[in-house]
Formats: structure tokens, sequence, C-alpha cells
């Protein structure tokens, strides 16, 4: 069974860094995938922090995300992951990745982290 698989989560200062990475068990990343990273969010399910393609690594981010994260690629090691910096205690603690293959997509089920203040 595909799925992404995250990992990297844990407890950091207010302030800090935390990098998270996403591999696919029982699959890869390849060619036209996109990958992306989500979070909860109040009033909805998750809200979308960015996506990069694989092979392009063409990335976006939402207006609110830009600045403070960075979707990384490695080809080497088949993972995507997700940098973000200056982390605050109401940053919601769980982040997803998601695999996009044209209208395929998998979830992971997420990789928690806390900020303590």
């Amino acid at each position: 069974q595909v799925q992404p698989a995250e990992s990297g989560g844990g407890v950091v200062q207010a302030g800090d860094s935390l990098t998270l990475s996403c591999s696919v068990s029982g699959g890869t990343f390849v060619g036209y995938d996109m990958v992306a990273w989500f979070r909860p969010a109040q009033g909805k399910e998750r809200e979308v922090i960015g996506t990069s393609t694989w092979d392009a690594g063409s990335r976006h981010y939402a207006d609110s995300m830009r600045g403070r994260f960075t979707i990384y690629r490695n080809y080497h090691e088949n993972r995507a992951w997700l940098h973000m910096n200056g982390l605050k205690p109401d940053d919601p603690v769980i982040y997803y990745c998601k695999r996009q293959r044209g209208s395929v997509v998998h979830w992971g089920q997420g990789t928690q982290g806390t900020v303590s203040s």
C-alpha cells in the first residue's frame, strides 16, 4: 500500500526551527508528482502550507506561510522536506504530507511537533 510517511516531529522552543521529512512507503516520488505539506487550521480540516513539483522543483506557498516555511526535495533520498522557522506556541502540532500523481492522492498520517513557550 502506497502511503507517504512523515517524520521529524519533536518538541522545540518558541522561535526554534524544525525540519520534517516525507518519504513514500510502498512507492516513490517521480516525475510530475506533486508534494504538498498541510497542517490543521481553525474552521477547516487542513490548510496548505506549500507545494512542490518533484521533477522541476517548482514551489508555491500559501501567502500566510511564505517566509517561515520552505519545501525541499532530495532526489538521492527520494524524500521531501519541510523546514519551519520561527515556530510559535500557537503553531499547529501536526503536519501532513501529500503526494499527488495526476488525480491520485495519497496522504500521510502526520507527524507531530510541539512548540513550548
